[in-house]
């Protein structure tokens, strides 16, 4: 598994977790006596398989809000982490290795040609690609980091 392929998993397995909390709050206390008479009313003609995974597409659908989950993330590591600025604080704030060796590997990634050795550098294209990279792939990135 790549590196982006980490922080990918990492963040939407935090957004997974977040979701079905609330999720099952909603459901048990007010949701499901609501849903329960609409959904038995389609599930005589077209079944109940249907009506569950018309339900739980919209969930997933949904894009990942990466401000929350890093802001969590960094709460919960009880850092204090710049993951907004800084590619190295936000692997951090994940529990990931930020040495110089994976972020080279995660610039190999995505595409970084400059000089590996100017780390300034590198990080700073590192936290703009994978901001950018984050949004292609459903994540809520806010738009300042998206510049």
């Amino acid at each position: 598994m790549g590196i982006f392929a980490k922080i990918k998993s990492a963040i939407w397995g935090e957004a997974k977790a977040a979701e079905v909390k609330p999720a099952a709050t909603q459901t048990a206390a007010a949701g499901g006596a609501p849903t329960a008479a609409p959904a038995q009313a389609p599930s005589s003609s077209a079944g109940s398989a249907p009506t569950a995974g018309a339900q739980a597409a919209p969930a997933q659908a949904a894009p990942v809000d990466i401000a929350s989950i890093l802001d969590a993330a960094v709460k919960k590591s009880g850092q204090k982490l710049d993951w907004k600025h800084s590619i190295v604080d936000l692997m951090k704030a994940l529990g990931m290795d930020a040495s110089l060796a994976e972020r080279k590997e995660l610039a190999q990634e995505l595409g970084y040609t400059g000089d590996a050795g100017d780390s300034a550098k590198m990080n700073m294209f590192l936290h703009k690609a994978l901001m950018k990279k984050l949004s292609e792939n459903g994540g809520k990135v806010p738009a300042d980091l998206l510049d």
